[in-house]
């Protein structure tokens, strides 16, 4: 039986390759026959082959250009970046707080304090933005290769809105990110947490309004300062 189906099979590819030559060669004939009108259809179709697989080449050039100009640039601006917080990684901790507060006075808040001492509960430097919202600021001048942990989120929750009223709670560091769990905490308590990346392009001059949505919304509700 499995020898008959084989057999068969057989049969079939040779009846189809028979036909295929067949056409072939009809096709061919015709083609002979006819190549007046045909070589024109096939110069078209060849040109359009050639014109697309050009069209192909030089957009996917384009994207590779494109591409790699994005990535010198953001390594450029990474560069810039570090060069600019070389400054700031010289400055202490005491230093490092007078310059959030003044980079917050550049970018238009009001009344800015800085606490300078230890026992601030969390707010090393308060404010107001332009639009009114209370600005409470942690600063921490950390190494560039630690993290900020859940711990130092979870005190800083504890006290930015409870303590100080914040109506934006700004957590600022030097190091170069948060811990899993404390970029979540600061997400779902609504605090806006800038790492070092987003320090650097705030140093770099990027207004502060511009950082709050980055890291968590940090909107805050619209309170005017007390008198």
């Amino acid at each position: 039986m499995a020898a008959r189906r084989r057999r068969l099979k057989k049969q079939t590819r040779r009846q189809l390759q028979g036909w295929g030559a067949v056409a072939a060669l009809a096709a061919a004939v015709w083609v002979a026959g006819n190549w007046s009108m045909v070589w024109p259809a096939l110069v078209a179709v060849l040109a359009a082959a050639v014109l697309g697989g050009a069209g192909w080449a030089l957009l996917r050039a384009h994207r590779m250009a494109v591409g790699e100009d994005r990535a010198w640039r953001a390594q450029e601006e990474a560069r810039a970046r570090e060069l600019s917080m070389a400054q700031v990684d010289a400055l202490s901790w005491q230093e490092f707080e007078t310059y959030i507060a003044e980079l917050c006075r550049r970018d238009g808040c009001t009344k800015v304090v800085v606490s300078g001492k230890s026992g601030d509960l969390g707010a090393d430097v308060v404010g107001y933005l332009a639009d009114g919202r209370k600005l409470v600021v942690q600063c921490k001048k950390y190494a560039p290769h630690r993290s900020v942990s859940s711990q130092d989120m979870q005190k800083f929750v504890g006290t930015a809105r409870l303590e100080h009223g914040a109506d934006v709670a700004l957590f600022v560091t030097t190091c170069r990110g948060f811990t899993k769990d404390a970029l979540g905490l600061a997400l779902r308590q609504d605090i806006v947490a800038l790492h070092r990346d987003l320090l650097g392009s705030w140093v770099k001059g990027a207004h502060l309004e511009t950082l709050i949505p980055l890291n968590g919304s940090g909107a805050g509700s619209r309170r005017r300062p007390s008198a």
